[in-house]
Order: C-alpha cells, then structure tokens, then sequence
C-alpha cells in the first residue's frame, strides 16, 4: 500500500496527462464519427485536443445528441400509423387555393412532415397574452374529457397560477390532465409550478431531466414545444410560453408580444400525437390515441389545410430548415419573416439572399429591444450579409416581440415556436404550422405591415457607424452563435 501510494503522489502529474489524453482521443473520435457538420466537427474536436480536461467535459454536456433514433422512430412511427388511420383523406390542390408555386411545397412536406396535409382546419390568430391566455383557459374550463398541456415555460407567476387553478377544477371534475414543461423552463421562476401542479395531483412531468443519472439539465435538446390540446378536437399551438410578462393587464405598459392560435380539426389532432409521443419519451406512459382523440364535431367555417412540422434533435432533425428552404425557393413575389432571434446559418442566409436577388421583396422584422442581450450582439454583427443582398431588415420600436411568422406570396403562412437561429433549427424540438390559406396569411402580412411602419431600417451606413469595439464584441460574441 505504502508503494502503491508513494508512486501516486511521485507520478500523479503523468497519470492524469495520460488519463486526460485517453479521455480526450475518444472523446474526440466519437465527435469526428457522429458529426454531421464539418463545421460542428472540426470545432469540437479542436476544443477537445486544446483542453484535454475541460473540452471533454463540454462535449459531453453540450455535444452529444443523447436522442435515440431507433427509439422514437418506432414511438413515432406508431402514433402517425394511429393518426392516419383516425383522420381524413390529405388535401392536394393547393395550387387553385394558394398559389400553383406552392405545389411544389406542399410534396416538400409530405416528405418532411409524416402528418398528412389536411383540410377542414379552422385556425384563429391570438394577438399576445391578452388574448390567448383568457381563450386558453376558457377551453380548460370547459374541458370534459381530457388535457394536455406542453411549454417550454411555466412561470409560477399570477398568469402561472390561473393556469394552475384552471387545471386543479379541471383534475378534481375528473377531468383526464397531463403536463409536460421543459426542465429547464421550469426553472425560470422560483419556486418551480411543478410543484405546486402536482400537490394538486396533476400528472405533471419534467422533459429530460436526468444527465447520466444526475439531477440536472441538459444544456441542449430542449423541448421548446407550446401545445394545449382539450377535449379531442381544439388545440392552441403558437409561440408563446405561460408568463405574465405578456398580459398587458398584469406587465402594464411593458408587457411583452407574441403570436398564438387557437386550432380545430386533423391539425388539433397531430398536436396531440406530438405531445403523446413527447409524453411517452419522458414518462415511458402510452396515451392511446383512441382514449384521446375521440370523434369531434366538424369544426367551423371557414376551413383551411394546414398540417404540423416537427424539428428535432432525431429524425426529424432539420426539418423546419428544409421547410424554410423550399419556400424561399418558390417565392415569387414577397416574404415577410418576423423574428425575436435572427441567427440563420450559411445555407438559409444564402437562401434569403438568393430570394432577394431575384428580385423577391424580402422583409425582415427584428425587436428593437432584445430580452436577450448576447443574442441581440450576435444578430447586429451578421445583419451585413442579408442587407448587402438587398434584403430589407426592420428593428421595431416598441416592446420586445417573440412572435415567430413567415409568409410567401400573401398565400402561405409558417408559424409556430421556431426561432431562426442555430439552436431552434437543429438542437432543440420544435413544432409548427404550415396553413395553406391566402386570409389567414393576409391577416399575418397585415400584422408584420404594421411592426413594419412602427420600425426603423437598418442599413449598411446603420451598420458602419456602431464603434469599432462594439462591432469587435459583436464579432466576438457571433462566433458562439450556434449555443445562444
């Protein structure tokens, strides 16, 4: 023992070079082996071989995909096999209703989406929490059956407490209640709602919560996911977390935008299926389709076709990247994207570019005010490159808005809790709506138009006139785009 101890205290510098050097040769081949990205894998190995120690460590906290594949392609598989068998025919002719340039688009998400594209969808557009949150727990009022409820964020706030009082008469009616909050979100006020939730016996649970075993987060794959469904037949999906910040009667005049909606028809189906496979992920619990999704009534007029799009850190990774690339690429006239987070990578902003010099009017709507400072840095250092191509970009006056819109041609419509950056295209799980519909795309153009006359244009000059050390720090600070 005394040997055994003497040669460790004479050569303990040399074990732990050789152990780091060990850990930081596999480390840096599985990085090699299972990154797609060059990009992604020059840099993680380069971290790895410069930091023996800590770069292992950051890898293994920030670059593994720990999403099985297998696993929930089979989960998945098995809810859209369900789904189909529950719903109606797909709709095509989407030529004759939205535009002949988005055929095309509409085969792109057969092949992204698995959920079929469908008609008889009525979809409302909430203005902020000032309407979505009143409409939203009107329907878990009036919930008989069943609810299910996912976000990325739940404050335990006033706005946070409605919510949970509204869920309380809903479970204590006997009501069937599920909620599935981020484990991350969660953490955004103190103390965490899940706690209170489930004193109430509400079936709440945590989304990847566990890291090898340990009570703590990841630093990635996120579910950033916003879905109530009620009741079989009514779903609201949107961009919007539950906080009070965006209640204009409880934020006062700093209260926060967004952008929600309020969904009936196949599409409130394809929510649940999202939220039932996220469920079952998280909770190994089944939740039988036909237990859920029972025969609804015909939902009101007008209907629309619109379906759901997944992205996510498994096979659907990139999803809404593709989406967004088809329809830059038939864009004939106008694209108007509003977005909190402006970070698109090389191929999107080439798409943006391309759009815009084919003489395609590209408007892009960006906060003023920024919640997030690192990401308003970033964003400022890489507007260059969109404008320089003649697209337009607009900072808006007034309070921060978090609404995520997208459309073509005043006839196709993208929404949902995508962010255009790095984080929400290819490491976190997302979920949006395309909806084939020339109104409900007027009334989102209308709505960019107006964020549009309340903004200010940034141009080159703009641009050119920031100091240099704040450009520098720009610079800098875009560099770590990717994990903002």
């Amino acid at each position: 023992m005394q040997v055994v101890s003497h040669f460790l205290l004479t050569y303990w510098p040399h074990l732990v070079a050789v152990v780091s050097l060990i850990i930081g040769a596999f480390t840096a081949i599985h990085a090699a082996m299972n990154k797609n990205d060059v990009r992604a894998a020059i840099a993680w190995v380069g971290v790895i071989l410069m930091s023996p120690l800590l770069g292992p460590f950051l890898y293994l906290v920030a670059g593994i995909n720990r999403i099985r594949h297998d696993q929930l392609s089979t989960q998945r598989s098995r809810l859209i096999k369900d789904y189909v068998n529950h719903a109606r025919e797909p709709f095509h002719d989407v030529a004759s209703l939205a535009g002949a340039q988005f055929t095309s688009l509409r085969v792109l998400g057969d092949r992204i989406s698995r959920f079929p594209l469908h008609d008889g969808n009525h979809i409302t557009l909430l203005d902020s929490g000032d309407e979505a949150y009143p409409a939203m727990l009107q329907a878990i009022d009036s919930a008989a059956h069943c609810i299910a409820l996912q976000s990325y964020i739940f404050d335990h706030d006033r706005i946070g407490l409605q919510f949970a009082q509204a869920l309380q008469r809903a479970h204590e009616r006997g009501v069937a209640v599920r909620v599935l909050i981020d484990s991350v979100g969660a953490k955004y006020s103190h103390p965490p709602i899940v706690h209170l939730l489930r004193r109430h016996g509400i079936h709440t649970e945590l989304f990847m919560s566990n890291l090898l075993g340990l009570r703590m987060p990841y630093a990635n794959l996120r579910s950033h996911r916003k879905i109530l469904f009620i009741d079989g037949h009514l779903g609201f999906m949107g961009g919007m977390n539950i906080r009070e910040s965006f209640m204009s009667s409880l934020a006062g005049r700093h209260a926060a935008r967004d952008t929600h909606f309020r969904v009936e028809g196949p599409v409130a189906t394809q929510l649940f299926a999202v939220f039932a496979n996220d469920w079952e992920f998280a909770t190994r619990e089944r939740l039988r389709i036909e237990d859920w999704c029972r025969i609804s009534p015909s939902a009101p007029q007008p209907q629309v076709p619109a379906r759901c799009i997944r992205s996510s850190p498994d096979r659907f990774i990139a999803a809404t990247h593709s989406v967004l690339l088809g329809a830059l690429a038939v864009a004939q006239r106008h694209v108007r994207i509003q977005s909190p987070y402006f970070l698109p990578d090389q191929t999107l902003m080439g798409a943006l570019n391309t759009a815009a010099r084919r003489g395609i009017q590209v408007d892009i709507v960006i906060p003023g005010r920024n919640n997030l400072r690192l990401v308003n840095y970033a964003m400022t250092a890489q507007l260059a490159q969109v404008i320089a191509a003649g697209c337009r970009v607009w900072r808006s006056r007034g309070n921060f808005d978090h609404s995520k819109l997208l459309t073509i041609d005043d006839g196709w419509s993208y929404v949902g809790s995508s962010n255009l950056d790095p984080r929400s295209l290819r490491l976190n799980f997302e979920l949006d709506m395309e909806i084939y519909d020339p109104v409900m795309a007027g009334r989102i153009a209308a709505r960019i138009d107006r964020e549009i006359e309340q903004s200010d244009p940034v141009t080159q000059e703009y641009l050119q006139a920031i100091p240099f050390l704040k450009q520098l720090r720009n610079r800098i600070i875009w560099l770590a785009s990717p994990y903002l």
